[in-house]
């Protein structure tokens, strides 16, 4: 292939992600039923015309971008995950530390929440999807690391082993912590991961 045209090739792969992102911009900004497809066309650099060829609806456009926006996280923390040796405690620590540093600096999983509540009425479907896509395979990260840890009888077989939501619980509150207050009421993330870190490992190890 003709490298002009593997150019084009290569920009037109490309150009559902750019729609994607520049659609995540506009729904920040203006809300799903404020969000105009122009808007996101002219940010993109595109016509709306190319948004069609791509997404048949608005609806679809909000759907995709949610998928696309949330999905960017989940391979890194299983890159990540396959890197981590020692302790299944070092590990499961250096997890949890992952992942929140990941959801206090990230804004579109933020944003992502914002979305999810206040559009899920509208859209539960995308709201099922995104347990089954999302929360669910990165649970299921942290169960792997319990599972073998309560097998290597480093963990006590505890309830809290069967509620790998626990684990998560601090990521929502910081997500929410956010969305309430902004800059206005920041607390240490540092302090507060160690914190939530040695409560859930107080309630686990042996």
């Amino acid at each position: 292939m003709p490298p002009e045209a593997k150019k084009r090739a290569r920009r037109k792969a490309e150009r559902p992600a750019e729609i994607l992102d520049a659609a995540f911009e506009e729904f920040v900004k203006h809300g799903y039923s404020a969000t105009r497809l122009e808007d996101v066309a002219a940010l993109a650099g595109v016509t709306k015309g190319t948004i069609y060829f791509y997404f048949d609806t608005k609806e679809r456009v909000f759907e995709e971008m949610v998928r696309h926006k949330s999905m960017e996280f989940l391979p890194r923390l299983g890159d990540y995950a396959a890197t981590l040796t020692g302790s299944h405690t070092d590990r499961l620590r250096a997890m949890v530390v992952f992942a929140y540093a990941h959801i206090s600096e990230n804004r579109a999983s933020r944003e992502i929440l914002r979305f999810l509540i206040s559009e899920g009425a509208r859209f539960p479907d995308l709201v099922d999807r995104h347990y089954e896509e999302f929360v669910e395979p990165m649970m299921q990260h942290f169960k792997k690391v319990i599972d073998a840890g309560v097998a290597a009888g480093e963990f006590r077989d505890a309830p809290a082993t069967e509620f790998v939501e626990i684990v998560m619980s601090p990521a929502l509150l910081i997500s929410l912590w956010s969305l309430l207050f902004g800059t206005r009421k920041r607390f240490d993330m540092d302090s507060f991961t160690e914190a939530s870190t040695d409560l859930l490992l107080r309630g686990l190890i042996r």
